[in-house]
C-alpha cells in the first residue's frame, strides 16, 4: 500500500481543528495538526508535506504570515486558507502570496476535500516535453530546470509560473483561453482560480518586460497571447 499523503493542518478552533483532522484522516491523509501559526511553522520545518490548510485569524502567526514563510521555504507547497472574514479583501491578499485556494467558513467537509483533490492532481500532473532550451526572444527559458535567464542572470520560476510560461511558449502568437491554462494548471476554472492566474500573468509580464518585443497581450472574453514584434 502506498504511503498516505501527509497535510499540514494550522487551525487555533479546537473543536474544528480536531473534526477535520479527523476527516481528513478518514479519507486518508496522514494529518497534522497545529494550533497556532508558530507550532505550525515548526511542524512544517520537520515533516514533509504534499499541502497545508492554514487558518487566516490565529494567535502568534496569522495564517498569511505563516504562509509567506512556508513559500519562501518551499515556492511549490500547495496553501488553502480557511477564513471567516470577508472573501474579497482576503482573496487578494492570499492570491500574492501564492495561494491555491480559499475557502471561507462555514464550508462543508465535502467542498474541502473537493478542493484538496483538485490541487493534487494539478501537481501530480506531469507537464507536456517541450525542448531542454527555448529561446524566447532575448530571454532563454529552460522548462524541466524553471529557469528563465537573461544576459548571464537567471531567475527560478515557481511551478505554476513555469507552467503558465510554458503554455504560452507551445502557443505564441495564438490566444490561451483562460479555460484552458486555468483547466490544466489550476484544476477547475473557478472565479478564485481566475483571479490566481491573473497574479501569475502580471508576475510573467514583470519578469519578461526586459525585452519589448515580447508582450503577454489581454484578449478580451477569450484569454491572452504571448507574442513577439
Amino acid at each position: 500500500m502506498a504511503d498516505k499523503q501527509r497535510v499540514l493542518l494550522v487551525e487555533d478552533d479546537p473543536n474544528l481543528g480536531q473534526i477535520l483532522k479527523e476527516y481528513l484522516e478518514l479519507k486518508g491523509f496522514q494529518t497534522t495538526l497545529a494550533r497556532d501559526g508558530q507550532e505550525g511553522l515548526e511542524k512544517f520545518k520537520v515533516g514533509q508535506f504534499v499541502l497545508c490548510i492554514l487558518d487566516v485569524m490565529m494567535p502568534k502567526k496569522d495564517g498569511f504570515e505563516l504562509a509567506g514563510e512556508l513559500k519562501n521555504m518551499d515556492s511549490d507547497i500547495p496553501v488553502i486558507f480557511l477564513t471567516a472574514k470577508t472573501m474579497k479583501e482576503d482573496a487578494i491578499k492570499g492570491l500574492t502570496l501564492g495561494a491555491d485556494d480559499y475557502i471561507t467558513k462555514p464550508f462543508s467537509m465535502e467542498e474541502l476535500l473537493l478542493r484538496i483533490k483538485a490541487i493534487l492532481k494539478r501537481t501530480n500532473q506531469q507537464p507536456p516535453a517541450l525542448a531542454e532550451e527555448v529561446q524566447l526572444g532575448n530571454y532563454t527559458f529552460h522548462p524541466d530546470k524553471r529557469e528563465l535567464a537573461l544576459n548571464g542572470s537567471s531567475r527560478t520560476l515557481t511551478t505554476k509560473e513555469n507552467e503558465l510560461l510554458k503554455m504560452f511558449v507551445s502557443r505564441k502568437n495564438q490566444v490561451l483561453s483562460r479555460k484552458t491554462a486555468l483547466q490544466h494548471i489550476w484544476g477547475d476554472d473557478s472565479y478564485f482560480n481566475a483571479r490566481s492566474m491573473d497574479v501569475y500573468v502580471a508576475k510573467l509580464r514583470k519578469y519578461l518586460n526586459q525585452d519589448d518585443s515580447l508582450q503577454i497581450l489581454t484578449v478580451h472574453g477569450e484569454g491572452f497571447k504571448l507574442v513577439k514584434f
